[in-house]
């Protein structure tokens, strides 16, 4: 679908491949960030965290992703996000984006990901333009 087509109502739904240790470690090694809260689940159990859980922008990327897969990235005016939760290890979340408003040339796009029990762990918001 292209920008020029949005309307309000309609939806997209990216479902993102389940986290595992392999990409949480993957990505730490791409994007420099060893927090062991993201790799070592004995670092994380001596602080009283169960495991490990999901880097935030690794899970924001995903939510991009859904963005841009929707709307070509050069319609995008503004993306924002707000983690409402963790993301755990194992996890298979769900991106959803839904149309709220179309006018003045602008598309105001609700985002989020949520895990399967409906836990939402990111909730965003994008603007996109439309002419």
């Amino acid at each position: 679908m292209s920008a020029r087509q949005l309307s309000p109502g309609d939806t997209v739904q990216l479902d993102v491949p389940r986290i595992s240790r392999t990409t949480l470690a993957l990505y730490a090694g791409a994007s420099g960030d060893h927090n062991p809260a993201h790799v070592d689940i004995d670092a994380c159990k001596a602080v009283g965290i169960p495991d490990v859980f999901t880097h935030g922008m690794l899970s924001m990327a995903y939510l991009g992703r859904l963005l841009t897969d929707w709307v070509p990235q050069d319609r995008v005016r503004a993306y924002r996000v707000r983690f409402a939760a963790i993301t755990p290890v194992n996890a298979e979340p769900v991106c959803r984006g839904e149309v709220t408003v179309v006018e003045d040339g602008l598309a105001h796009l609700d985002l989020t990901m949520s895990l399967p029990d409906g836990t939402v762990t990111l909730k965003g918001s994008a603007v996109v333009a439309v002419d």
